[in-house]
């Protein structure tokens, strides 16, 4: 009898949120034809394709309705600072809570985005940016010269760009920040190699919809990476205070279990080392498949080849475009809130709508700003000077409407919620491709090639993937 009062009890509440109804000032609701599901499998299928078509439908706010979830999704880009930064009523930690415990087993009972961010800008930005970079341009020298070894002057070597750029820039971050051994490339290799079996299930761990072989290779990489990561990071005492080490002190000091830090370790990993690669893929792979945009960013690197690095990478407007304009088409982060109380909010045009207790905010600026065509003239195609005034410099004004718009991109994020790793980010992919271009002849095994397609699972999970791979060649420049 318990059992089916308690079925009836739960039939009854799925029956009243089932009936849900738009309020006064709420933005259109648009539940979906399947009942609780709603429009989850499209959203989760591919977010870009869903949200612009409920964009077209409804305009710059809606309401849908996914796996017994209502998401309001805003995409006034003009409006996101002023929204955002009510961190009262948005609460940007429980939905953080909900992921970490599904892609990392991690639970973290006092995080705190905030402080997070002001222990990072200690190390990432300032005076401590400089060293950091420094340490990083060895690092990638070492490893560049470490694969240059095994390549005979006029031998080309062949691989995919995709793995090229990320195992480079993965191990160079990782050497950097987490202040391992640098003697060891056998371990560094696993690191990555382990990493990227666990990435590339991320979406699903998300989402939780890893089947049961899925589920035993993530577990098995966790655990590898956990191991690697404890006896690199919390069994060595660093020489010198660093980002991580104040983080775990943090850790320690909150009363976490040793268990805990070193699952803490994947996410910061994941945080510091998983987009910077498939950024530098993107840009390496526009400019070959962008013969113009290649000349134009070999002459600024040929007329700063005098310069020490970090003089090097300070005026270079054209690379500098070519990076915004990739980093436009492929930086797809969702921002995700959850609505405390209810709130007025106001778009930029005046209209007030009221966001309601309970559900979920989401805001996806690579929709709008990045790839609205009111802002942007086609949108979807890469066009490496869309950054630059006629004269070279850098061009800052972009208008939708006759309205200058506060953001063209938005790849690190809103004003208050910028990713502080973004200098140190920028400086090693831009050191990557600079080196890369300096050092070795670089081309396409197949000259007609074009950029491989997105995988459209990574929408919201920060620089998209690609669902295949550029086939490249290389060699040592004579």
């Amino acid at each position: 009898m318990m059992w089916t009062a308690l079925l009836l009890l739960g039939l009854v509440v799925l029956f009243l949120y089932a009936r849900r109804t738009r309020r006064s000032n709420e933005p259109p609701l648009d539940k979906g034809m399947i009942p609780w599901l709603g429009h989850a499998l499209e959203f989760g299928k591919d977010a870009a394709k869903f949200l612009t078509r409920m964009k077209q439908k409804h305009g710059d706010i809606f309401t849908v309705r996914a796996a017994g979830k209502y998401i309001t999704v805003l995409l006034d880009s003009n409006c996101y600072d002023e929204v955002l930064s009510d961190v009262i009523t948005l609460d940007q930690t429980g939905y953080a809570h909900i992921l970490m415990k599904r892609i990392f087993s991690l639970n973290l009972p006092n995080h705190n985005p905030e402080s997070e961010k002001e222990r990072a800008e200690m190390y990432f930005q300032g005076t401590a940016l400089t060293q950091l970079c420094s340490s990083m341009q060895n690092n990638l020298l070492l490893l560049m010269d470490s694969s240059e070894k095994d390549l005979k002057k006029s031998e080309w070597k062949k691989d995919g760009l995709f793995n090229f750029c990320y195992s480079l820039l993965f191990k160079t971050g990782y050497l950097t920040v987490f202040g391992v051994e640098k003697n060891n490339s056998a371990a560094l290799t696993e690191v990555y190699e382990e990493f990227r079996r666990f990435d590339k299930l991320l979406p699903k761990l998300a989402r939780t919809t890893v089947n049961k072989a899925e589920k035993q290779i993530a577990n098995s990489a966790r655990e590898k990476l956990w191991k690697c990561l404890t006896s690199q990071c919390l069994d060595r005492k660093p020489k010198h205070q660093s980002w991580l080490g104040d983080y775990v002190q943090q850790l320690q000091k909150e009363g976490l279990d040793t268990e805990t830090q070193r699952r803490a370790m994947l996410l910061q990993l994941w945080v510091t080392q998983g987009n910077a690669g498939p950024a530098a893929f993107w840009l390496l792979g526009c400019l070959l498949t962008h013969p113009e945009a290649l000349r134009a960013v070999r002459e600024e690197i040929q007329g700063g080849k005098h310069l020490r690095p970090e003089e090097r990478q300070k005026n270079t407007p054209v690379f500098d475009s070519v990076l915004k304009e990739t980093l436009r088409l492929t930086a797809a982060a969702l921002i995700t809130r959850e609505v405390m109380k209810d709130k007025k909010i106001n778009l930029s045009n005046g209209q007030e709508y009221q966001l309601r207790r309970g559900d979920r905010l989401c805001v996806f600026p690579f929709i709008s700003p990045q790839m609205d065509p009111q802002i942007h003239q086609q949108p979807e195609m890469f066009q490496f000077d869309r950054f630059l005034n006629a004269d070279g410099t850098e061009r800052k004004d972009f208008f939708k409407e006759g309205v200058r718009v506060k953001y063209p991109s938005m790849p690190w994020g809103t004003k208050d919620n910028l990713c502080p790793g973004q200098q140190f980010a920028v400086s090693a992919i831009k050191e990557l491709v600079f080196t890369i271009l300096a050092r070795f002849d670089l081309e396409l095994c197949n000259k007609n090639a074009t950029l491989p397609l997105v995988d459209p699972s990574r929408y919201g999970f920060g620089i998209l993937q690609p669902a295949g791979d550029l086939e490249i060649r290389y060699r040592i420049r004579s």
